[in-house]
């Protein structure tokens, strides 16, 4: 296990290292004006002698190796036109709790749902009628097949607009961190999409697991349906989805980036979106890092939390890596 992880360790560090390389540089040949807060108002001598104290004139090499540096000791730079002359690092601590408080409680909402979904329509799979497998089938291509821009909407109009959403429960189509009953559209928003992603998966990796000998033969020998189910099929059918987990939490935690811009949440999602409105280059460049920092590592952890569940995959050798 140790080898593995130092394997998949440094193969991360190698992966960061190409992408932030890649992002700098392609950052380095977008417009000067988005580090500039009023780049219209400034003489050619200004807007020069600003490119120079931000180092943006010397050789790419250098720049590189000094936004290394800065990364290094935690320096993501300062904003350049979002708020002029503050800490990026500031801005992201400021907005990071509010989307780390939405995520885990939409993430919790989405494994207490999605989990119990789909062992309900994988055991309804061995009933005459299959009823919980159809209307559970039903609600998963519902949400695969639609774009989330267009459910995204129709919740918030359901929610905010009719009698009951509006009147009845106080929902509301503006996020306001006074109001406990705004965190109602977003969050369940947030978590629709992870609820059919859970039910899906699990109920295929049941429904594999139930078809296998093993299983067969343990019916054959008496063994309870509900201790099969619970000791065997759900928890083999589980160590599948164990790699998906992190990745999907980490980027839920740091915010969905339609969903915050849609209900106007202070978050890190709509801060990208705002970033790239306003053409600021250098928070622009520390949010891009960030998310791909956090996909590396969603990734890594997931690779080794499935070894974890599962002692019988070799993570030494080549085939029990990905």
């Amino acid at each position: 296990m140790a080898k593995y992880i130092t394997k998949r360790v440094l193969r991360s560090l190698i992966t960061m290292f190409f992408i932030i390389t890649i992002l700098f540089a392609l950052l380095r040949m977008m417009p000067v004006e988005g580090y500039f807060e009023s780049y219209d108002k400034m003489s050619a001598t200004q807007i020069q002698v600003k490119l120079n104290s931000l180092g943006l004139t010397d050789p790419l090499p250098k720049q590189l190796f000094r936004f290394y540096r800065q990364l290094l000791h935690g320096d993501l730079g300062q904003s350049n036109v979002y708020r002029k002359g503050v800490a990026i690092t500031a801005i992201i601590a400021e907005k990071a709790p509010i989307s780390i408080a939405m995520g885990l409680t939409a993430m919790a909402i989405s494994m207490a749902v999605g989990l119990p979904l789909g062992i309900l329509m994988a055991r309804s799979t061995r009933t005459r009628w299959k009823i919980g497998d159809k209307l559970g089938t039903v609600f998963i291509v519902l949400i695969q097949a639609m774009p989330a821009a267009v459910y995204h909407i129709l919740i918030q109009f359901i929610g905010s607009q009719t009698h009951v959403g509006r009147d009845v429960l106080g929902l509301t189509m503006l996020f306001d961190m006074e109001n406990w009953h705004s965190y109602i559209l977003p969050i369940f928003s947030l978590s629709i999409g992870n609820i059919a992603y859970y039910a899906m998966w699990l109920r295929r990796y049941m429904v594999d697991e139930a078809n296998k000998d093993y299983i067969r033969l343990a019916r054959a020998k008496g063994v309870p349906s509900g201790a099969i189910s619970r000791r065997h099929i759900f928890r083999n059918a589980f160590v599948p989805m164990v790699q998906y987990i992190p990745n999907s939490i980490l980027f839920t935690l740091m915010g969905s980036l339609y969903v915050e811009s849609l209900y106007s949440v202070p978050g890190m999602g709509g801060l990208l979106v705002t970033a790239i409105k306003r053409q600021d280059n250098t928070l622009v460049q520390a949010l891009v890092l960030l998310y791909a920092v956090i996909s590396i590592l969603g990734l890594l952890f997931g690779d080794i939390l499935m070894g974890i569940m599962d002692p019988r995959i070799s993570l030494a050798k080549k085939e029990g890596s990905r």
